[in-house]
């Protein structure tokens, strides 16, 4: 992405974000995929294996979510969206109320291909979902059959689950968080091609380098999740309230 800022034109002070290494070891960050399921560019970001599986070097790893973390605090100080994606059935609620708590756009069920690189066709399909919507509150449905108000019910019930996070998406996400970086790849692959920044959660399994700001970390146990989610949170929650301030001051 040599036409945008380069990473150090995006820091400004280094800032101190709490991550201590016992806390990332007792959460279970260390813990990579089975030694049999290793990608060769992750091997800078391996300490050692224990019985078959691969162990993460902790200290890289709170480098790199330092790194992401200025990054994040960076975007939300210049009012910028940031995309959460964690589709993996252990994530979706810790993704969806973290999102939600903070009022980021997310994803957490199935991606649907197309989703940034035909961006337009998506905002015809949630506006015609939050049009239904509409319609539902202010009681224009009740014109319509018992059996016709289930099915258009089903169909909102349906949009809600495809679109429900992203119905406030007004343009392109600036930059995108991925938890799992193998099973969203399409995700990555569509914001590399329209140019959005990548933050990504790197197993053993994955290609780091498919991030602009990878951090190697277990993105299989919840605590795991968790734990980096709630970092993001802080970070997020902590620059949105500065915002604030500065605009009222």
């Amino acid at each position: 992405m040599a036409e945008q800022k380069t990473k150090a034109e995006q820091k400004t002070k280094k800032d101190s974000f709490n991550i201590e290494l016992e806390e990332m070891a007792r959460v279970g960050l260390y813990l990579g995929h089975k030694t049999s399921n290793v990608h060769p560019k992750m091997k800078p970001y391996i300490f050692g294996k224990k019985n078959d599986l691969y162990l993460i070097d902790l200290e890289k790893t709170k480098e790199k979510l330092e790194e992401a973390l200025q990054f994040i605090k960076q975007l939300i100080s210049e009012n910028k969206v940031l995309l959460l994606v964690g589709t993996k059935i252990q994530a979706r609620n810790i993704l969806k109320g973290v999102a939600e708590d903070l009022g980021l756009p997310y994803i957490n069920e199935r991606w649907l291909g197309g989703t940034l690189t035909n961006f337009e066709t998506l905002k015809k399909r949630i506006n015609y979902f939050k049009d239904l919507q509409e319609k539902k509150e202010k009681g224009e449905l009740v014109k319509y059959t018992k059996k016709e108000r289930a099915k258009i019910d089903k169909e909102i019930s349906d949009l809600e689950r495809k679109f429900g996070g992203i119905k406030k998406l007004e343009k392109m996400p600036d930059a995108i968080f991925v938890l799992d970086m193998k099973k969203d790849a399409t995700a990555i692959k569509e914001a590399r091609k329209k140019k959005i920044w990548v933050i990504g959660v790197a197993d053993t399994n994955v290609d780091p380098t498919l991030a602009d700001y990878p951090i190697p970390a277990n993105d299989d146990a919840m605590s795991s999740i968790k734990y980096i989610l709630d970092k993001v949170r802080e970070i997020v929650a902590k620059s949105e309230t500065k915002n604030k301030d500065s605009k009222q001051s």
